[in-house]
């Protein structure tokens, strides 16, 4: 079995719960949305990608260890589009799992037979060009739903512009907190890249994150390893 990856490495997780965290980054090419604030356009096109097989993977995985290590995560582009590749992967190695998923290939999530977090985006209309699908929500929440009923460790990160509407952020936690009534999932506002633009908007992110701990758990947290000049 091959799938298409633009690249393997180790650095520290930059975002999220497990931020701080010596991981081994797989990065698939191909992704079934294209937001315009993607950090990572050259895995958009599964063209970008050398095929390799699972055996492949894991020896580069292998050769990549430290004594640090705490997990690996499994990015894109899209993971979710090759679920297969990732379970054969998962059978052959103790390591923890991380999936970074935008959310919306639900069915894939029950593919995998383990996976001890996964970072889902919440995505925004203000996310898109011109392309926001109602839809794309919807089967957010069809994920979240599964993960929760799974057990397994999740976090939403939310990726927000200085431009983004106090409005925007409250329909979307009080959408959660209908179809989640136990309201057992964390939030991440990830305020956008460069960081520089929120020089004079920073009480947004107050705002924002007032908003959300009404209904539950947030945390606003930038992407540290764009501080560290790192991937």
């Amino acid at each position: 079995m091959k799938a298409p990856i633009v690249e393997i490495f180790s650095s520290f997780q930059g975002e999220g719960l497990w931020i701080g965290r010596r991981q081994i980054f797989v990065r698939f090419a191909g992704c079934n949305l294209r937001c315009n604030y993607c950090d990572t356009k050259k895995s958009q096109s599964k063209n970008s990608g050398i095929m390799l097989s699972t055996d492949e993977v894991l020896e580069k995985i292998e050769n990549l260890k430290t004594s640090d290590l705490h997990s690996i995560s499994f990015t894109g582009g899209e993971p979710l589009l090759y679920p297969d590749f990732i379970n054969e992967i998962v059978q052959k190695t103790d390591l923890k799992v991380m999936i970074e998923t935008n959310g919306i290939l639900s069915d894939s999530l029950l593919t995998i037979n383990r996976i001890d977090c996964v970072s889902m985006d919440i995505k925004l209309p203000e996310h898109f060009d011109g392309d926001w699908k109602d839809d794309i929500f919807e089967n957010e929440i069809i994920s979240i739903k599964l993960l929760i009923e799974k057990d397994i460790k999740l976090y939403c990160k939310v990726v927000v512009f200085p431009s983004t509407k106090i409005s925007t952020i409250k329909g979307i936690v009080k959408k959660l907190c209908e179809e989640i009534p136990n309201r057992n999932i964390s939030i991440v506002l990830q305020p956008v890249n460069p960081i520089d633009q929120w020089k004079n908007d920073i009480e947004k992110l107050f705002d924002f994150s007032e908003v959300i701990g009404q209904y539950m758990e947030v945390l606003t947290i930038p992407q540290v390893h764009k501080f560290l000049d790192i991937e």
